[in-house]
């Protein structure tokens, strides 16, 4: 049997299993099974936390396609929740460092990369406005927070047809390992409106890397300034950044329900 917490950041909701004491072997047709919210558990993202030899915990991401995420940020903050205190957390986009003593958890995030080869794309070009369109969302920023992001800055977020032009970016060969896409309004220095297409798992109430880049990316172009709320369709999230140093991320971490499943 596969004992599960269900969890979930802003409505980003995940089913974490705890594989530190027993590991549980989960693959890419596993989590579709796990993630399909008709026959399955139902989810976005798939959390697995297993041991590691160079911090407290590994934690692997699993988007609802099976594919397997780099870094995941109101999963992480879920798992600061579970693991409680201070912690050290190994993934896939690098360590990071939780703590869940406050109200909210906060997740640093490391720091974030601009160079063309580290985002990645198919090949050089300026990441700060990439030379590129699709029909009105042009010349994004692309940043890679753990995994990658391209942000567009538009008057209104919510008159794009992101469920549409979402896939078409996410999947656009100039994106080697396929992006998630950002469309963000700066509604003043302290504040911006975001939503986001997630690679791999499609639109969400919330996404915590999305946030990080989104924040990044305004502050890098003068748009915003740290510390800066990004509004989410299912809640806020507050970002710290300075040039030079890591991301800071901070808000909820909601505990469901566990239980436990027949695989």
């Amino acid at each position: 049997m596969l004992r599960f917490h269900k969890m979930h950041g802003l409505g980003n909701d995940f089913v974490v299993i705890d594989a530190r004491e027993a590991p549980v072997a989960i693959d890419g047709p596993r989590a579709r099974a796990i993630a399909d919210r008709r026959r399955g558990i139902g989810c976005d993202q798939i959390v697995v936390i297993e041991p590691s030899d160079s911090a407290d915990a590994k934690v692997r991401f699993f988007n609802a396609d099976g594919s397997e995420a780099e870094s995941c940020g109101n999963a992480s903050r879920c798992v600061a929740t579970l693991i409680g205190g201070e912690a050290r957390v190994e993934t896939l986009g690098g360590l990071l460092h939780m703590s869940a003593e406050g109200a909210n958890p906060s997740v640093d995030m490391g720091s974030p990369r601009f160079d063309w080869n580290q985002i990645p794309i198919a090949y050089p070009a300026d990441t700060a406005a990439m030379p590129v369109a699709w029909e009105e969302l042009e010349a994004p920023m692309a940043v890679n927070v753990g995994n990658t992001h391209a942000v567009f800055f538009v008057s209104d977020t919510d008159a794009v047809e992101l469920d549409r032009l979402g896939p078409i970016i996410e999947h656009d060969p100039i994106f080697p390992n396929r992006t998630n896409v950002n469309v963000a309004t700066i509604e003043n220095p302290d504040r911006i409106r975001l939503r986001v297409w997630e690679r791999g798992t499609g639109l969400t109430e919330a996404c915590g890397t999305g946030a990080c880049a989104t924040a990044v990316a305004a502050i890098k172009q003068g748009k915003a300034h740290s510390p800066v709320t990004v509004a989410l369709p299912g809640g806020e999230l507050v970002i710290e950044w300075a040039p030079g140093g890591p991301i800071r991320m901070t808000g909820p971490a909601t505990y469901v329900y566990s239980g436990e499943a027949d695989l």
